[in-house]
């Protein structure tokens, strides 16, 4: 029922807005239309100065995890999943090229923190520790995956340096 509703209400909002433009002269509709394209184009220009890297980031790297054939995630585990991989590459600890990875140096307690997405400055139980680290392997693990066998064994190596310094 709500769907006709809001059909209806569309639909007459539609055409007032078409009895509305057909009373517009042809020069008013295009100087308006110009206008709001410049305007447009001058806020999405200024997006991209501000927020660019970012912007331009997140679509390759979700792009990136769709090649890795991860199947069954949410939109929201695909951003958790990025915000690990960001972290690793912050850190020299993950790279998508295979021949320059590096896999022999260790994780800081602090980078081991925000791998598990774990508050470093609050009193942490073994509980909490093995649900954070359970709840990202359940995304990233290389049953799931065979692709992200090496971000599971980071992971393994963090929650081993956080339950070391929780200890």
């Amino acid at each position: 029922m709500n769907i006709i509703i809001y059909t209806v209400v569309i639909l007459t909002i539609f055409y007032f807005l078409l009895k509305f433009i057909s009373n517009i002269s042809s020069k008013k509709i295009s100087k308006g239309l110009r206008f709001i394209i410049i305007l447009g184009l001058i806020i999405l220009a200024i997006l991209f100065a501000v927020g660019g890297k970012f912007l331009l980031t997140l679509p390759l790297t979700l792009a990136s995890l769709a090649l890795l054939k991860l199947k069954g995630l949410s939109i929201f585990q695909l951003i958790s999943l990025f915000r690990l991989i960001q972290t690793l590459r912050r850190s020299g600890r993950f790279s998508f090229d295979k021949k320059n990875s590096t896999n022999t140096s260790s994780i800081s307690i602090s980078e081991a923190y925000k791998i598990l997405n774990l508050d470093m400055n609050k009193k942490i139980t073994k509980d909490e520790v093995n649900k954070a680290y359970i709840k990202i392997q359940k995304k990233i693990h290389p049953d799931v995956s065979p692709e992200t066998s090496r971000l599971s064994s980071i992971v393994n190596e963090a929650k081993d340096i956080v339950l070391n310094d929780i200890s």
